[in-house]
């Protein structure tokens, strides 16, 4: 019973927080139902006892189940109107005006949250059983009441249901190979259950049973949204995960069978790794896509769904589009992320290996005789590197100028500025409209509102096609470039460091990532001046290069001295004392040293900003507010580095000199084990 204690208290607080994100989300996705409506075959049946449905305001009211319901038809009211803000705002400007009245509602507003913070302490206390009492008691037996039956109703049912299905159709064998047999059983149960839905709610219709088939209908409505979003959330990014790594096996030197035998023997860590894996793919191909809409002509993506537009509603959309229309954007999603994973990643890797035959593989492991510590490196990749390469507003702003310069550069190649840039006025030119954009904008809700005319020209379909044969020339030669060049100035910077040692390319690869970075930034700043004339730039050089003095005399205190004490502080007071017995002595590393007061440094640093006003908080806080241009070295040096030395300095001399200078002046001592 003790050793499965603790596994039993997780497991229960699982099931407790899986209950709890039940409820929350069938309560949300009946809000969903009730205010965006449900399909258009089941809103039928409320018609006639739906008064807020029939009744509208005015010519344009709350006509929700309309072709354009998914956003709003053409004369849904706003979800951000201003009709019950007026009021309001009158009257605040007239409080503003009065003076004391305000300050009585202020008073009586903190009275207010103080009564509220009251009665939630009031209430948390009740709830705990705090004050004495037994009525948590009930709390309990309503909260294991509710789990049973949320485990008898969602997982109990569901998972025997899909047993008794898969043992019928003679699969069960290979569902019980997968180690998975209970996700994939329950599931199986679910898919079961709405099929039978469907089939209860037409045998309701065809015996005229309008409630039994709404209730039915609805239920119908829960499990497709659920399996949806299982399908959406959790089996998409799987299936990129795990496509991303079968393309990439011969980048690592690894088999199908050594995936095969890691997924063996921790199957559930390798599903989570390869989900998150395509979780972040994903997430990035669709970042690169909103970062692409914003340059090119609206319309032009018209057959990819816009995650910034207001109206999109994914929920809206599970809950009204058909289950084939769901899986036909799946298959297609799929096959495009795919692809882009073939183009970016399995054909750069096969080029590679044959121009150059001993760049691949990749090195993962980390070799024993290596002069540095894995955790010293790990901290410099995480505070260091990591930090200047994810800097959302620089890298994003890069990125934008690059996509922004090669469209204009196929725009002038292929004579497609109209198309894909916009900016070239329409006189006298017939507009055309695709019928697909519209289309698709009137399917997805409202009319082609994202989209703009453009001039045709000749040829039009062919220049397309070779447009998107540059596109896929230009994505394969950016992935050979960044699967190639970082990593090679890593290997050589490293190889400047420590010599024929074997290093794990993610070190490599994150220092060649920096230094790329820094080259691409001070191209950027340099192109920028360039446009300004050489005095400028004569200028610029004198400024920046007087603050690159300024700069490397203070990175050596700042980032070299005080980050060494720091760390050799740590590990003399609490490392070497855990670590080191009374009758040896201590070994100490200066470069993990210095890469453990690196990150002390940084935690300090926060530490003090959030705490209260003293001369180190104002002295940090004078110096950001001046900024990289105006860098007063003279303050640094005297108010910063020397102080912060000179404490650190006495911390580690001062305990030394009295235990070799005084404490032998007294005799000798000897220390027993």
């Amino acid at each position: 019973f003790r050793e499965n204690l603790a596994g039993d208290c997780f497991q229960g607080c699982l099931v407790v927080t899986c209950t709890l994100c039940a409820f929350i989300s069938l309560v949300w996705l009946r809000e969903q139902i009730l205010h965006g409506g449900g399909p258009e075959w089941l809103e039928q049946l409320g018609q006639p006892n739906n008064p807020h449905r029939n009744h509208g305001l005015g010519a344009g009211g709350l006509n929700l189940n309309l072709i354009g319901g998914l956003g709003g038809g053409a004369g849904a009211v706003p979800a951000n109107n201003n009709v019950a803000q007026e009021p309001v705002d009158l009257v605040m400007a007239g409080n503003e005006d009065a003076g004391g009245p305000m300050e009585m509602d202020e008073v009586l507003g903190e009275e207010g949250n103080n009564g509220n913070n009251a009665a939630a302490q009031g209430l948390s206390v009740k709830l705990l059983g705090l004050d004495g009492s037994l009525v948590f008691l009930e709390h309990v037996f309503w909260v294991v009441s509710l789990n049973t039956l949320f485990i008898l109703v969602f997982a109990f049912c569901p998972y025997h249901i899909g047993h008794f299905a898969l043992v019928g159709a003679k699969l069960i064998d290979l569902v019980m190979a997968s180690h998975f047999e209970g996700l994939l059983t329950t599931l199986a149960g679910y898919l079961v259950i709405a099929v039978s839905l469907l089939i209860i709610y037409t045998l309701c219709s065809l015996a005229r049973l309008k409630k039994v088939q709404r209730i039915f209908g609805l239920c119908y409505v829960v499990v497709k949204v659920k399996l949806l979003v299982v399908m959406e959330i959790g089996a998409f990014p799987l299936i990129c995960g795990w496509w991303l790594d079968i393309c990439s096996l011969s980048m690592f030197d690894a088999t199908l069978k050594d995936r095969e035998s890691s997924v063996l023997s921790s199957p559930g860590t390798s599903m989570f790794i390869h989900w998150l894996v395509g979780m972040v793919y994903v997430f990035y191909f669709a970042s690169f896509i909103l970062l692409t809409r914003e340059v090119l002509r609206p319309g032009v993506l018209w057959f990819l769904r816009n995650l910034n537009d207001p109206e999109f509603n994914p929920i809206q959309e599970m809950i009204h589009l058909c289950v084939f229309r769901h899986f036909r954007r799946f298959i297609a999603s799929v096959v495009i992320f795919g692809s882009a994973v073939l183009l970016m990643l399995w054909l750069p890797i096969k080029v590679i290996r044959i121009v150059f035959p001993g760049f691949l593989p990749y090195r993962v492991v980390v070799s024993s005789e290596a002069p540095v510590s894995e955790l010293s490196l790990e901290l410099l990749l995480l505070q260091v590197v990591l930090p200047s390469l994810l800097e959302a507003g620089h890298t994003r702003a890069m990125l934008k100028k690059l996509v922004e310069g090669w469209s204009k550069a196929m725009a002038w190649l292929l004579d497609l500025r109209s198309y894909l840039i916009g900016d070239v006025s329409l006189e006298g030119v017939v507009i055309r409209i695709l019928i697909h954009a519209a289309h698709q904008a009137m399917l997805q809700g409202g009319g082609p509102t994202g989209f703009q005319p453009y001039k045709r020209p000749s040829f039009f379909v062919a220049r397309i096609i070779t447009l998107v044969i540059l596109m896929c020339l230009t994505f394969f030669m950016a992935s050979t470039i960044s699967l190639v060049l970082p990593v090679f100035i890593g290997r050589q910077l490293m190889w400047l460091w420590v010599g024929d040692t074997k290093i794990h390319e993610l070190y490599t690869a994150g220092c060649g990532l920096y230094i790329c970075w820094l080259c691409l930034r001070v191209s950027t700043v340099i192109a920028g001046w360039y446009l300004q004339g050489w005095a400028i730039i004569k200028a610029k050089l004198k400024l920046w290069g007087l603050l690159i003095v300024k700069s490397l005399v203070m990175a050596l205190v700042l980032l070299v001295v005080i980050p060494l004490l720091l760390g050799l502080l740590f590990d003399v007071i609490i490392v070497a004392p855990m670590r080191v017995p009374l009758d040896q002595s201590p070994i100490f590393f200066p470069w993990q040293d210095w890469a453990l007061g690196v990150l002390h440094m940084k935690i300090l640093t926060a530490v003090v900003m959030m705490g209260p006003q003293w001369w180190l908080k104002r002295a940090i806080e004078r110096v950001y507010n001046d900024g990289m241009r105006n860098l007063n070295m003279k303050f640094i040096m005297v108010h910063i580095c020397l102080p912060v030395s000179t404490c650190l300095g006495m911390a580690l001399a001062v305990p030394y000199v009295i235990a070799h200078s005084i404490v032998p002046a007294f005799g000798k001592f000897h220390l027993f084990n």
